[in-house]
């Protein structure tokens, strides 16, 4: 028999065979169908996600729910607020510039969207309509909005970081789709006054989730990854 955990129910084997396979099929999902999800479901997620490791056990993630009218107003307000290109209030300093091997995998992975969609090359007017897409939260029924408390500054939000990744394995391994978007969290102050949330939230994302659209063609692409060799130095001497 394969060795075990100690008190696990699956051999070793089995066990890292489904995490790799929900890391394996986890994508960013950019079409949905609009049925919703059972809140027996949701809740099945977030609890499973409330096992996230934190600094000090502080798990200062805390997570709003949109759903359903709740769900088209705060998408009317941040679509009216970003197409008119307004909010521009993050709350954690986002990337200053993508240089060397980043700056290629991040125009690899956009070149790889606007290939599946059409969208010529330098259209930076489709560019921008399809980037207004975050703010439909890409048709899903569902957006989870994640903020943590200003004091824990960024050891607050790489915790909530490792909530979203537990979050989205929940529910990819339920049959979901999810996407992470930092371009909610670009409307920060719209978020806190919406939601009325404390002056001292600090919005880190958003997560977009539901019933993935398979057959819908933006669906159909998956980005690369790097290997271990060109990310990881072992030191032993």
């Amino acid at each position: 028999m394969d060795a075990k955990t100690p008190d696990a129910r699956y051999p070793t084997e089995d066990r890292i065979g489904a995490l790799e396979e929900l890391l394996n099929e986890r994508y960013s999902v950019r079409a949905f169908q609009p049925r919703e999800v059972p809140r027996d479901v949701i809740e099945h997620i977030l609890t499973t996600a409330q096992r996230t490791a934190s600094w000090c056990n502080s798990q200062p993630w805390e997570v709003l729910i949109v759903s359903g009218e709740a769900k088209e107003r705060f998408r009317k307000a941040i679509y009216a607020e970003a197409s008119r290109g307004l909010g521009d209030d993050y709350d954690f300093t986002p990337p200053r510039e993508y240089v060397g091997v980043y700056l290629d995998r991040r125009r690899e992975s956009g070149f790889q969207l606007y290939n599946t969609l059409g969208i010529a090359r330098g259209d930076k007017a489709a560019y921008a309509k399809q980037a207004l897409e975050n703010y439909n939260f890409f048709g899903a029924p569902h957006v989870a909005v994640i903020h943590t408390n200003e004091p824990l500054g960024i050891y607050g939000a790489i915790d909530c970081g490792g909530y979203v990744s537990n979050f989205m394995l929940a529910a990819q391994a339920l049959g979901l789709g999810t996407i992470p978007q930092a371009a909610i969290a670009r409307h920060s102050g719209l978020i806190r006054r919406h939601f009325n949330l404390p002056d001292d939230r600090r919005v880190v994302c958003g997560i977009s989730f539901g019933y993935a659209d398979h057959a819908h063609k933006v669906n159909s692409y998956r980005t690369s990854r790097a290997t271990v060799a060109n990310t990881v130095t072992f030191v032993d001497v």
